[in-house]
């Protein structure tokens, strides 16, 4: 909540953006309980008939946080709201006005953008992460089986939790797609989801899954498109670090939330992950998402890969250059391959970790520090 109370604190508008819908609500409400409000839900017929003339409604409301539900259910609403925020800017009520919430997709970015420019600050929620769950092991371990979606990692039983994500998976793809105006096949854009999660953490081949799906690469990289603009999808980029040396050139991805991954493999329970071909790599996953969360402004992540065996499974970025590397393990020890060195030593990273599956720090060589995923998240968001 400090993050959404300064970006109100400086904008006019602030919108909350992905999938995470009843923990954006959740935190809307609370926002809006501590002062004077309007809750709008715009699947709502009657909230959408008050808003027929948005100057006029909207306008009368000045003195209060108007909190818009659903935000990509009325798209139409982006342009007379920037007129609603000049006017109030000129009358002095400049910052805290809305608040803004909807799942990501390509129409409301553009519009936004186009619309509210220096405006609205975006604020992307994710699904719960290490940071954000209790701090013992067993915790951690439920969110990487289960998810971030608050209602999947806290279902009353494992079969439950898989349930709702099977049925989000469902409702997702043949209900919400189609209201971002994207005209997918819904069968088709599962058989691409569950062929990502069999290809989790592996490097992007679009030729490869539109071979097996029967259309265009091009359409694959559409459909990919779609899945990132909606926050389900993450691509991660390879370093473009000049080292003499040949670099993989095509982006990793990865499904962004570890319980989906799960659901569309049907792998029920944390025993049944335990011994799937998937672990390592939905691990790594997880890992990625929870430092990614947290991670500070202007820092970016990459991964780097050279032809000769180099290999970094996440490279941060930072503002003043300084490049920290990060290697994912899913197993209580902490030990670095000859190809993490080296690439360590090709990208010229002043830190370098190895994150595993337990809560011990301690030095794996004078170069290199063995860390769990909560602590390197802390130290991340510090």
């Amino acid at each position: 909540m400090p993050e959404l109370v300064r970006a109100l604190s400086r904008q006019a508008a602030v919108a909350l953006l992905g999938p995470r819908q009843v923990g954006k609500t959740t935190l809307a409400l609370a926002v809006a309980a501590q002062r004077r409000s309007v809750y709008l839900d715009l699947e709502d017929p009657d909230d959408r008939r008050r808003l027929a003339e948005p100057a006029l409604f909207l306008g009368a409301l000045d003195d209060h946080l108007v909190v818009l539900d659903e935000i990509h259910r009325v798209p139409e609403l982006f342009q007379p709201l920037r007129g609603i925020i000049d006017r109030g800017r000129r009358a002095g009520k400049g910052v805290g006005r809305f608040l803004i919430l909807g799942s990501a997709s390509v129409d409301l970015l553009r519009q936004t953008g186009e619309s509210l420019a220096g405006r609205v600050a975006m604020l992307e929620l994710t699904p719960l992460t290490a940071l954000e769950v209790g701090d013992r092991q067993a915790e951690r371990e439920r969110l990487w089986q289960r998810g971030g979606f608050p209602e999947s990692y806290l279902a009353a039983g494992e079969e439950a939790s898989l349930a709702w994500r099977k049925d989000f998976i469902r409702t997702y793809l043949e209900r919400d797609i189609a209201t971002f105006g994207v005209r997918v096949p819904a069968a088709t854009l599962e058989r691409l989801w569950t062929m990502l999660a069999h290809r989790q953490g592996t490097l992007l081949n679009a030729s490869a899954l539109a071979r097996a799906l029967e259309v265009s690469a091009q359409s694959v990289t559409r459909y990919i498109d779609l899945l990132v603009d909606l926050l389900l999808v993450r691509r991660l980029p390879p370093l473009a670090a000049n080292v003499g040396k040949r670099l993989v050139k095509s982006p990793k991805v990865y499904i962004r939330d570890s319980g989906l991954v799960h659901a569309l493999l049907g792998i029920p329970t944390l025993t049944a992950l335990s011994g799937h071909p998937v672990v390592g790599h939905s691990w790594e996953g997880f890992v990625i998402e929870t430092l990614l969360a947290v991670l500070p402004w202007r820092a970016s992540a990459f991964f780097y890969r050279t032809s000769a065996g180099g290999e970094i499974d996440l490279v941060i970025e930072h503002g003043d250059g300084e490049r920290w590397a990060i290697e994912i393990k899913r197993s209580l020890s902490a030990r670095a391959r000859r190809g993490f060195h080296t690439a360590c030593a090709d990208i010229g990273a002043s830190r370098a970790f190895i994150v595993h599956a337990g809560d011990d720090r301690f030095p794996v060589s004078e170069s290199v520090e063995g860390i769990g995923v909560r602590a390197l998240a802390e130290e991340l968001r510090g």
